[in-house]
C-alpha cells in the first residue's frame, strides 16, 4: 500500500499497489510544471488509486488536447496526469508519496528537451523522447 498527499496536506490518496515503474521525464512541460529539472512519475492504476481526503481540492489543468495535469486547489502540489486515451492509468507524481518504497525499473525520458544546467548521468537508461 502506497500513501501521500500535497504539500498542505489537504488531499490524502492511498494506491493499492506497489510502485512498479519511475520515469524522469525532462520535457519542457514537466519541468515547468514542477519548477524543477524534470518530473519523477509512476504509472498506477486509476481503479486502485484512492482520494481518502481532499478530493474536493483536486484541479485539473488541460496541458495539451489529451492530458490532464491534476493538482492541489490550495498549495499546487502536483498530484497526477492523464492521458485521454488511457483512462484506466493515471502518472503518479512521486514526489507526493509519502511510504518508503523501491524500485529498479527507472528511466530517463524526453532528455533531447532537458534543462541545459542539469546533468543526469546516473546510469539510468536515457531515451530522446519516449521509452520505446
Amino acid at each position: 500500500m502506497i500513501e501521500g498527499g500535497c504539500l498542505c496536506g489537504g488531499i490524502r490518496y492511498r494506491y493499492d499497489g506497489e510502485i512498479e515503474e519511475i520515469s524522469y521525464c525532462h520535457c519542457s512541460q514537466c519541468r515547468k510544471a514542477h519548477g524543477s529539472p524534470f518530473a519523477a512519475v509512476s504509472p498506477v492504476a486509476t481503479d486502485r488509486l484512492e482520494f481518502i481526503a481532499g478530493a474536493e481540492l483536486l484541479r485539473e489543468y488541460r496541458s495539451s488536447p489529451d492530458k490532464l495535469r491534476v493538482f492541489c486547489a490550495t498549495c499546487g502540489s502536483p498530484i497526477y496526469s492523464a492521458k485521454d486515451d488511457l483512462p484506466h492509468i493515471r502518472r503518479l507524481r512521486l514526489g507526493t508519496v509519502d511510504t518508503p518504497f523501491t524500485c529498479a525499473n527507472a528511466f530517463h525520458i524526453f532528455t533531447e528537451s532537458g534543462a541545459s544546467w542539469w546533468d543526469c548521468d546516473d546510469g539510468l537508461p536515457r531515451y530522446a523522447q519516449r521509452k520505446p
